[in-house]
């Protein structure tokens, strides 16, 4: 296949296909897994024990999750979720089997008795089945059963979008992290690995020549943070200050991969540096190889970029400043961060997961290679952009913004770095947003206020612009008069305002010029508007030159 249509088709790509959906295709279905009515709010997880078979033979999955939860308000029916292609054998409080409703992915848990208030519970529910089967891991949800090169299972699973419920009964909803964490229990056939999250506590020897492989996470994790990577893997270890590096890799790539992930270091230096303290140490942190590109599971960071520098040996910027570094383990890795400790409560909002992720990228490039490169970088990722839809989703239908969240998302937090223009306030207000908010759930709205706070300025229109309305403000030019120079933005957000910075082409002086929707003359004074020098390249705005007044 031709290379460039073989990079552009990966672009096209970069976002999950499940997340593409238009409001107007919203179902009952939809409301229920995204939804927060009371059967979801009356209660809150706090661990998750999952104990699973899985045959990669049959493709099949069996086993239980206890679910411990604390009763918020009084209530004697639950919601939990699991698609509906799994079996529920049965689900037990108690030693009592409890009934249960299922509506489509759905499943309302009914007690005998009303559950008290403040008191602490344990479901276990049994269930069983063939889980869902990727076409094309991770962009559509779901398991990936593959084969290595020698001919052993290599299997694995991603679910972002379409939820966790998809291979396990849980609550799926983004807002209810289980706080105290989840033990994780995968059964596989003999000769084979499962490399969970968190930490390994102990392989116990099953029946029929099977292995259960037992690991603890002890922090809050994202539903769909919790994985299962099968294969026959062997582990080395390193170590970065009191951080325990493990990678889990297939034999045959040993060698390379111990060269190859030296570059963790490098990353945690920076990402240390502007982020703060790995957010996950109790847990460790993990690369394991797995037969698709990337995930960001939190403490098992899914690895497949197969050894190559780039993104599939590509540059998504096209300026080749994304070529002396892997984008798997530096993007994958950014997520712990942000969008595994920094989270939101609805998937609508997943543009402060991968908008501060993306940003990552072009910090640690800043970090690696210097800022002429870093801003380069970001820069050249806008040929990615469509500016089709907002940033921000639908809430309670479980519907994220588009691709855009990404390079778009990226590229509005360095506009507002640029606006700002105090790297040393940018910096520390940066490093308090990942500190102050770490393993918390949050929205839109706080993250702005956060923003709002630490910069000292009201930027509210400034992110209403960039997240609400899908075309990004347009910087109106004209002369006035013989020599003198009127501007203003063109934009939907109601109030909007931002700062530009001009010279001209034969100066070094820069003029800071605060700009709204309405004209306004500058102190310029030229005839040739196109020998002002408008920073629209590390700020992302169009530009418009119309006839004079």
């Amino acid at each position: 296949m031709n290379k460039v249509v073989f990079f552009l088709f990966l672009i096209s790509f970069s976002a999950p296909a499940q997340l593409l959906k238009e409001a107007s295709d919203f179902t009952k279905k939809d409301s229920l897994r995204g939804g927060l009515r009371f059967e979801r709010t009356c209660f809150n997880v706090l661990h998750y024990d999952l104990d699973i078979k899985i045959n990669p033979d049959k493709k099949y999955i069996s086993g239980s999750n206890t679910i411990t939860y604390e009763v918020v308000e009084p209530t004697q029916k639950i919601q939990l979720d699991l698609y509906e292609n799994l079996q529920i054998d049965s689900i037990v409080l108690n030693k009592k089997t409890l009934d249960f409703e299922r509506i489509y992915n759905a499943v309302f848990v009914d007690f005998e008795e009303e559950l008290n208030q403040n008191e602490i519970y344990k479901i276990e529910v049994f269930y069983q089945g063939h889980p869902t089967v990727a076409k094309r891991a991770p962009w559509d949800g779901g398991f990936d059963f593959s084969k290595d090169h020698n001919g052993n299972h290599f299997i694995g699973v991603a679910v972002q979008g379409d939820g966790a419920s998809l291979w396990y009964p849980n609550k799926d909803h983004l807002s209810d992290e289980p706080e105290n964490g989840a033990s994780i229990k995968v059964s596989v056939p003999n000769g084979l690995m499962n490399v969970s999250n968190g930490r390994l506590i102990e392989e116990i020897p099953q029946d029929n020549n099977y292995t259960k492989w037992h690991w603890e996470v002890t922090n809050p994790i994202n539903n769909y943070n919790i994985t299962v990577n099968i294969g026959k893997y062997v582990n080395f270890k390193d170590q970065y200050k009191n951080l325990d590096l493990d990678y889990y890799v297939l034999e045959e790539n040993l060698d390379v991969a111990k060269v190859h992930f030296e570059q963790v270091h490098g990353m945690m230096d920076c990402f240390y540096e502007k982020f703060g303290e790995y957010p996950f140490i109790e847990d460790s942190f993990k690369l394991v190889e797995t037969p698709y590109l990337g995930m960001e599971h939190q403490s098992c960071v899914a690895y497949g970029n197969q050894y190559n520098f780039g993104y599939m040996g590509n540059d998504l910027s096209g300026t080749g400043k994304g070529l002396d570094w892997d984008f798997i383990i530096i993007h994958e890795s950014g997520h712990e961060w942000f969008g595994n400790s920094v989270s939101v409560a609805d998937i609508a909002d997943l543009w402060v997961h991968e908008g501060f992720t993306t940003y990552s990228e072009g910090v640690y490039i800043e970090c690696k290679n210097g800022y002429d490169d870093a801003m380069e970088y970001l820069y050249g990722i806008r040929r990615n952009i469509e500016n089709k839809r907002p940033l921000i989703g639908n809430y309670n239908v479980n519907h994220s913004g588009p691709g855009d969240i990404y390079y778009k998302g990226a590229n509005m937090i360095n506009t507002l770095r640029a606006v700002v223009n105090d790297d040393e306030l940018w910096w520390k207000s940066l490093k308090n947003f990942a500190e102050s908010f770490k393993h918390q759930i949050t929205n839109t709205d706080k993250v702005i206020d956060f923003f709002n706070q630490e910069l000292n300025h009201d930027y509210s229109s400034f992110f209403d612009q960039y997240l609400n309305f899908a075309e990004i403000p347009v910087l109106m030019i004209r002369k006035k008069g013989r020599n003198k120079v009127q501007m203003k933005w063109k934009a939907e957000a109601k109030e909007f305002e931002m700062p530009i910075f001009v010279s001209f082409i034969e100066e070094d002086q820069v003029y800071k010029i605060n700009l709204d929707r309405n004209w306004t003359t500058t102190d310029l004074k030229m005839k040739d508007l196109r020998k002002l020098r408008i920073d629209n390249f590390t700020s992302y705005y169009d530009i418009e030159y119309i006839d004079e007044e």
